[in-house]
């Protein structure tokens, strides 16, 4: 049988206990649908799908694989600050180092950092919560893993080392909430609604990574709208719901379409302030049609 280095790439990363799932070819996107479910270590899986012949590229599904994953991304404009200066500068005020650990390289000059999940913690996906341009990927989440080749460059491995534990200054960090005005209304938690709430985030992000070419905006600002209903109901917090949203439009940027990070904050704003002006009754119910919301620039 003739190499196959998608394949093989998908097979090592398996053998360290990474659950893998196919991306669309030359692309970020899933390739599957419920592709956190579905990702797999099991050799005989990973042979079907990657000699399948489809040039699938590799997803790490991030939660079942108990990794935390920080995303650094380059200053989009000389002077800015990057993601790797926000890092050095936030161990630099705490007086840490930061330990080498398992990296990649990214098409357009960013890296992914991984690290383990500490034992009972679990870690959501957030977007600009430890500094301008870093994201991280945990639960809900994914990367995209070395091995994978697209349009404009492939992602790289830079460091081999075994990923140590997140380190406690970066869970503190990630799990620190800043302190509620008193008149704040309180968001019930998913499980107030029987876990409704929880699935309304995941699928509609996930109908976020997975939109299609030309109607990117339209399905932002539809989940936008969606879950700001929520907010708007007082059923899920905004910061989470932003941070979710924007988590999954990352995915969008730099695929087959000219979405920015501007833009696609831009309409996830509007489309959650549009969805809180229409709350969501407790009781849950489809969405209606997402009305004064303008999807496009």
């Amino acid at each position: 049988m003739t190499t196959n280095h998608a394949h093989d790439w998908a097979r090592h990363l398996a053998s360290r206990g990474w659950a893998v799932f196919p991306l669309a070819p030359a692309t970020k996107r899933p390739a599957i649908r419920d592709w956190e479910h579905r990702a797999t270590t099991d050799p005989g899986r990973i042979k079907g799908c990657w000699y399948a012949g489809a040039g699938y590229g590799i997803g790490i599904a991030t939660g079942p694989s108990r990794l935390v994953v920080l995303d650094l991304d380059p200053a989009p404009d000389a002077g800015e600050p990057d993601g790797s200066g926000g890092l050095a500068a936030l161990a630099a005020a705490r007086g840490v180092q930061l330990a080498a650990t398992f990296t990649v390289t990214t098409p357009r000059g960013g890296t992914h950092l991984y690290y383990r999940t500490p034992p009972g913690v679990r870690l959501r996906n957030t977007a600009g919560t430890l500094a301008p341009r870093i994201d991280t990927r945990a639960h809900g989440g994914y990367v995209v893993a070395p091995g994978t080749v697209l349009p404009h460059g492939g992602y790289q491995l830079l460091d081999d080392t075994d990923p140590p534990e997140l380190p406690a200054w970066l869970l503190q960090a990630l799990t620190e909430r800043p302190a509620a005005a008193l008149s704040a209304p309180t968001a019930r938690s998913c499980t107030d609604v029987g876990g409704y709430v929880g699935a309304a985030v995941t699928g509609e992000c996930d109908k976020v990574r997975h939109a299609p070419a030309g109607r990117h905006n339209a399905v932002l600002c539809r989940a936008a709208y969606a879950l700001g209903q929520l907010v708007g109901a007082g059923l899920l917090d905004h910061a989470a719901a932003r941070a979710e949203l924007v988590s999954a439009g990352g995915f969008l940027i730099g695929t087959d379409c000219d979405c920015t990070l501007t833009e696609v904050t831009r309409v996830i704003d509007a489309g959650l302030a549009a969805g809180a002006a229409n709350p969501r009754r407790t009781t849950p119910r489809t969405s209606p049609t997402s009305p004064g919301v303008t999807e496009t620039a």
